[in-house]
């Protein structure tokens, strides 16, 4: 691979290689652009989560099965006025004013004016102000269907009434997703551009030197989300939140490796006159760090295939796709771009043979001969912030009511919460329980089950809701004491679960119990998610671990690098809740959180100390241990910290973003790279290799 490697940089720091390659670049942008498909066509709200296999799902299937009318999107129309004397009459006008516009897509609407007064009055609440009333829609709508049938229906109940209309449900949410992404995928695009260019003006103000990256950046972002159009036209689904984390990474990537090559030519250039020479010298020592740290990055996305999660998985395909375009355009476009404005990039600060290469005084010089010093001290104060930063995990608790990820004056939040306020929390989602036996179940055994099962932990009601002409087969409807999304709940039903074949049993029946709706899902959701932490961090660990020992041909180098990683993830989570906490009034998170922080902290992260490690081991071949250190960290300590403050800015971007999700994963994911770009890579991991590895050049010297 290395010496692959190095003929391809060596070809493309050539001039006849540049032009080549720019042009490549330039066709294959060119090509994409005007024929590849429009990767929104294929982008989705939601990803099918949970496997086929998981009992829910199961569930469900069984269901729409036995119960053909179950089958459909369901939406909840939320009415409401202030003053409370909405009365039923509205509700049954309102409802005929919909049905009489014969709106496509809608399957089953409630024939209000059909049913006694006393049943419509069932659908408001006791205080006269709400109103809640469920529709269907058919399950082969898309969501941009949905969203017009949503819009058609708020626009009639304008019209006819003065009540205000709030669509909540899965199909409110998912249209109202539709509209939030639509707006900030410009927000996230223009933030992180704009911020980049900022920073790197500021930090090496040189007007080139901050365009260049973003004009790779550029290309690259476009040859991907190309690339990611011609998947989804072979079917993949492009999930948005998958798409706005993976435009972060590419920018984000990109910069940095565009960093770290130009940091090392800058040196180069210190020492050749000509600027292919000193590409060439360059890309010889950086091009196969630079390589192996998207290596690292994307071995770290495609271990996700293992996952359960369908929203796990889906990341696999769509950031492999990405990192390999990256990991591409680093050793090609990266430095064909800098080579072709050679020391024009670098403007007002051009470089100069014979110039002073490493300035002593500098911060990280100083604090490399800290380090170097006194190495005990200065692993001692960082393990202890890190250690306490770690404890806060103990205060880490979940939320699993994904709704309230969403901005509050989202319609299909304000219905939920209005639902919530107004009626019974358990009505919010009742729970299904079905019943399947091998014969005929007689009314009394049917009771005795819905008896057994209303006895269950925070149960409030259970009602038989439809039967089979066989009367095998039994669907009853459970509603719980506690918000359906609550942990509490979501822990009640998982017992309930644990104990079904018990319940059959003492009601002296045979058959199976299944059980589906919103809480059995989140059952299946939390145990997927556990199974998938354990599994992924364990395979990527490894896989990482051994890709490092290859880079390093070392055994002990891997352990130092991997280790102060993952302690820094710990302190990561940690700090980033704490912060979050006490900053933004955040004290749950979303499950999904902590596997995404270390999928990106970890592979991120490694990308400082591979960097770090391999300048080490080039500076070791001429100097002892505590010299080659203080030699790495000095000339990579800048590029590092600039590229760690960039890199973590461009992910607090995504507190840009409209959902919790993206709001905690990218603050939690800035907060450890900097932890990793000052306190790992800087402090900890330089002191570990000093006190723990051998050194040769000193023992020599003893010898002789």
């Amino acid at each position: 691979m290395k010496g692959f490697l190095r003929a391809v940089t060596d070809w493309v720091s050539t001039k006849k290689g540049m032009w080549i390659t720019l042009s490549a670049w330039l066709a294959v942008t060119v090509l994409f652009t005007i024929f590849g498909p429009n990767h929104k066509d294929y982008e989705v709200s939601n990803i099918a989560s949970l496997p086929d296999d998981a009992q829910s799902v199961i569930a469900e299937s069984k269901q729409n099965q036995y119960f053909e009318g179950e089958n459909g999107i369901p939406a909840i129309l939320v009415f409401h006025r202030d003053s409370g004397d909405l009365s039923t009459e509205e509700l049954v006008s309102a409802f005929q004013a919909i049905e009489n516009e014969k709106i496509d897509g809608i399957k089953e609407l409630i024939p209000l004016a059909a049913l006694p007064p006393a049943a419509v009055e069932s659908f408001v609440s006791e205080d006269q102000t709400t109103a809640s009333l469920p529709l269907i829609y058919q399950d082969s709508m898309e969501t941009k269907e949905i969203q017009d049938a949503n819009h058609q229906i708020s626009d009639i109940i304008a019209e006819e009434t003065d009540l205000e209309l709030f669509i909540t449900g899965p199909a409110g949410i998912s249209s109202d997703s539709v509209d939030l992404f639509s707006r900030a995928d410009l927000v996230l695009l223009f933030s992180t551009v704009g911020l980049i260019l900022i920073l790197l003006i500021v930090i090496y103000r040189s007007p080139l030197l901050a365009l260049i990256p973003l004009l790779a950046a550029g290309f690259v972002y476009q040859v991907v989300m190309k690339s990611l159009g011609f998947l989804g036209a072979s079917g993949l689904d492009l999930s948005q939140q998958t798409i706005s984390i993976m435009s972060i990474l590419l920018f984000a990537a990109v910069i940095d490796y565009s960093l770290f090559v130009f940091s090392r030519y800058r040196e180069e250039l210190k020492t050749y006159e000509d600027r292919f020479d000193s590409m060439k010298s360059a890309m010889r020592e950086t091009g196969l760090p630079v390589f192996f740290s998207g290596g690292t990055v994307l071995a770290a996305m495609l271990v996700l295939f293992f996952a359960q999660s369908g929203d796990y998985r889906n990341f696999a395909p769509t950031f492999g796709t990405a990192m390999v375009i990256i990991m591409l355009a680093s050793v090609t476009l990266v430095p064909a771009l800098f080579t072709l404005f050679g020391r024009k990039a670098f403007w007002p600060k051009v470089p100069k043979v014979g110039d002073e290469q490493l300035n002593k005084n500098s911060f990280w010089s100083k604090v490399a001969r800290i380090v170097v010093k006194k190495p005990g001290m200065a692993v001692a104060v960082i393990a202890v912030f890190l250690v306490v930063s770690s404890l806060n995990l103990f205060n880490l608790h979940y939320e699993f009511d994904t709704i309230k990820s969403f901005p509050e004056d989202m319609p299909s939040r304000q219905g939920y919460e209005l639902l919530s306020e107004k009626f019974a929390k358990g009505d919010i989602a009742p729970a299904t329980v079905l019943y399947e036996a091998e014969e005929a179940v007689t009314p009394d055994d049917a009771e005795n089950l819905r008896a057994a099962l209303e006895d269950q932990s925070l149960v409030r009601s259970v009602s038989i809701s439809e039967t089979t002409e066989d009367s095998q087969v039994i669907s009853y409807s459970v509603t719980y004491d506690e918000n359906p999304y609550s942990e509490e709940v979501i822990d009640a039903m998982e017992q309930t679960i644990e104990e079904s074949d018990n319940i059959i049993e003492t009601t002296n029946l045979e058959g199976n119990l299944y059980f589906a709706g919103e809480t059995a899902s989140l059952v299946d959701d939390r145990n997927v998610n556990n199974r998938d932490i354990i599994v992924i961090v364990a395979l990527e660990t490894i896989l990482i671990f051994v890709m490092l020992i290859f880079l390093t041909r070392s055994i002990k180098m891997p352990i130092y690098m991997i280790g102060t990683i993952l302690v820094s993830l710990l302190s990561a989570l940690g700090l980033g809740l704490f912060l979050s906490d006490l900053f933004f009034d955040i004290s749950t998170i979303s499950n999904r959180v902590p596997l995404y922080a270390f999928v990106f902290l970890v592979a991120l992260g490694i990308d400082y100390n591979i960097i770090l490690v391999s300048r080490f081991q080039e500076e070791r071949k001429k100097y002892p241990v505590k010299k080659a250190i203080e030699l790495a960290v000095s000339n990579t300590g800048g590029v590092i910290s600039s590229a760690g403050i960039i890199l973590a800015a461009t992910f607090a971007v995504l507190m840009t973003q409209p959902i919790q999700l993206l709001f905690v994963f990218g603050f939690i994911v800035a907060v450890g790279i900097l932890l990793d770009t000052f306190l790992i890579r800087g402090v900890l991991l330089p002191g570990l290799i000093v006190m723990l590895e051998k050194d040769e050049h000193a023992e020599k010297e003893k010898q002789e």
